[in-house]
């Protein structure tokens, strides 16, 4: 079952950093921190929030809503993690 086209593969388990990098590898650009959330613009002007909570590993439901707010797969988001 897809979630408005994120994918439903096994998610990796990343922390907020590690998000963070990944997507500004795949063309997000950082639009403004606020206190531990970090706010990407990607295409479309599209704002996605990033929670960044030193090396804690981000809940599942956490990361598939901000995969899900980007627009991208899971699988598009391993490769991008792999970069």
């Amino acid at each position: 079952m897809a979630l408005n086209g994120v994918g439903s593969g096994p998610l990796p388990r990343v922390d907020g950093r590690a998000t963070l990098r990944a997507l500004l590898r795949g063309g997000f650009e950082l639009s403004h921190v606020r206190g531990s959330h970090h706010y990407l613009r990607g295409p479309g002007g599209r704002l996605v929030p990033i929670p960044v909570h030193g090396s804690e590993t981000l809940p599942p439901g956490t990361l598939r809503s901000v995969l899900r707010l980007a627009g991208i797969s899971v699988k598009r988001f391993a490769q991008l993690l792999d970069e």
